[in-house]
């Protein structure tokens, strides 16, 4: 690299980092009554990115492609906390709020191809405890085009595609866990892969997110959902090598709670549920089969702030499903509102990795 361009690589990535981890920081504490100080403790890592990315005009059309991804992923980022600034003077300040945080995945993923040669993106990539793991840092590395991020039929305004992520330091020898994360009503699995893809990175399970083929998750008429979910999970099977002992359902929200209604079903392929800031009527588990819930491990996490479905919910679900014989792990956070908390992923990781089950379905 000549000294212009690193020089601005320089000035460019930290305010840019900062800036993506002050968003993430954002939609991790979101509470309507707490936005003004969750914002002002977000800080203006923005303000050095605004000056930073003039830099990236002046750089060489030889190097367009690198150029590009830094400009759309600071454009994005700088995009967002404008919207966050400007929620609070709209009608729907909450909405409007939650639409600029919708420009976070479009900068991480605009972003991560340059994980591969910038030692500083891969590292953002990952849990902050596995920052500084050299031998993880050496296996993310390795190339290999079967592996990395892949979007099937998932261009923003389509539904019912995926997003895949497998490891780049995948191979055929071993079999691999599965995460399938659900994402929230009126989203899309192109956006939710990135609520997973630091912790899929750092403890090796292969994350499919996939897109509702309706508006949100069919909780109500006919369901499309189950057997997409299940078409994806066999397309992804026949090319990877799975744990059949290992196949989380999750899911955030109308996405939790049809990770309820779809993995209870007797035929459901997956062994685990962990549901999200999800809503559940304790009828689901009276109507469900009984040998489907018997032992069926379920790892709950809920928000005691949770204002859309109030943590009394989840505290009678945890004991509607372990009266009917699920083996229900409950993790209630104490700041967490109606948002999706990334910080519990590898404790679910965990549980999935200690909590091996039978398939209930090939």
């Amino acid at each position: 690299m000549n000294d212009q361009i690193m020089d601005g690589l320089v000035a460019l990535l930290p305010p840019l980092l900062q800036s993506l981890e002050a968003m993430a920081f954002v939609a991790r504490h979101l509470n309507p009554p707490d936005f003004a100080e969750v914002l002002e403790a977000a800080g203006a890592p923005d303000t050095l990115l605004t000056e930073a990315r003039t830099l990236l005009d002046a750089w060489p059309d030889e190097i367009s492609g690198l150029r590009t991804l830094l400009q759309t992923s600071a454009d994005a980022a700088l995009a967002g906390f404008e919207g966050l600034r400007a929620a609070p003077d709209q009608d729907d300040s909450l909405a409007a709020a939650y639409r600029a945080l919708r420009f976070l995945p479009r900068a991480q993923e605009a972003l991560y191809p340059l994980a591969a040669g910038l030692p500083a993106v891969s590292r953002f990539f990952l849990p902050h405890a596995c920052r500084d793991d050299p031998e993880l840092q050496a296996r993310l590395g390795q190339t290999n085009p079967e592996t990395g991020i892949i979007h099937a039929g998932n261009e923003p305004a389509t539904r019912g595609g995926f997003s895949l992520y497998v490891p780049e330091y995948y191979t055929a020898d071993r079999p691999w866990p599965l995460v399938m994360a659900l994402h929230g009503g009126s989203s899309n699995g192109r956006g939710f892969l990135w609520s997973w893809l630091a912790d899929a990175r750092a403890q090796g399970a292969i994350l499919i997110a996939p897109t509702a083929t309706g508006d949100t998750w069919a909780l109500t008429g006919r369901d499309h959902d189950t057997p997409n979910l299940a078409r994806i999970l066999d397309l992804v099977g026949s090319r990877y090598h799975l744990d059949r002992t290992r196949l989380l359902l999750t899911g955030m929200s109308d996405g939790g709670t049809f990770s309820y209604v779809t993995g209870l079903e007797m035929g459901s392929p997956f062994t685990h549920l962990a549901p999200v800031s999800a809503t559940f009527h304790p009828m689901m588990a009276e109507m469900a089969d009984p040998a489907r819930l018997r032992g069926l491990p379920i790892h709950i996490v809920h928000g005691a702030l949770d204002w859309l479905f109030p943590v009394a919910g989840a505290r009678t679900n945890q004991a509607a499903l372990a009266a009917a014989g699920a083996r229900v792990t409950y993790v209630e956070i104490p700041d967490l509102s109606h948002c999706y908390p990334r910080d519990a992923n590898s404790g679910i990781l965990a549980w999935l990795q200690s909590n091996p089950m039978e398939p209930t379905a090939s």
